[in-house]
């Protein structure tokens, strides 16, 4: 594929997103995809994913948490086999009721005409302090992803 089918690709695979449609989403994914995550504590589908049916599971486990009030790409850039999408995203925690947004970046690498592998760079700190528990400052939150507050040896 070209790059401008490469970028069609994608732009399809973000509409069928946006429209809920996951199960002809999935199949824009190659067999063996690598679905590469950022951990953060409190977000149950944080973490990378491995495979077409594992990617469903993200899917599934992303629309039990949160429900997205806004989700926009914006810009577009792609060489060879790599598109790089930079976009904005508002999403509303189901289990706080806690809204957070953030600017974003997904970069896909293609390879026959499916996408093969995806990397995904936003807000980690609002991500997590959106789903943090009631009763826990971001404090708490930071201490347990950072280290923060452990004593230091005199």
């Amino acid at each position: 594929m070209d790059i401008e089918q490469n970028k069609a690709l994608v732009s399809r695979g973000y509409q069928l997103f946006q429209s809920g449609n996951i199960d002809d989403l999935l199949q824009l994914f190659a067999d063996d995809i690598e679905w590469t995550g950022m951990e953060v504590e409190n977000v149950p589908f944080s973490r990378d994913y491995h495979g077409r049916q594992d990617v469903g599971q993200f899917f599934a486990e992303l629309n039990q948490a949160q429900e997205a009030q806004r989700f926009e790409p914006q810009d577009m850039i792609a060489e060879g086999d790599k598109v790089v999408v930079r976009g904005y995203a508002q999403w509303n925690v189901r289990s706080t009721g806690k809204t957070y947004s953030y600017p974003w970046v997904h970069c896909f690498t293609l390879r026959d005409g499916k996408v093969a592998r995806f990397e995904q760079y936003f807000d980690t700190a609002a991500t997590r302090d959106a789903f943090m528990p009631a009763g826990m400052g971001a404090m708490a939150g930071a201490a347990a992803t950072t280290g923060a507050g452990t004593v230091p040896i005199q």
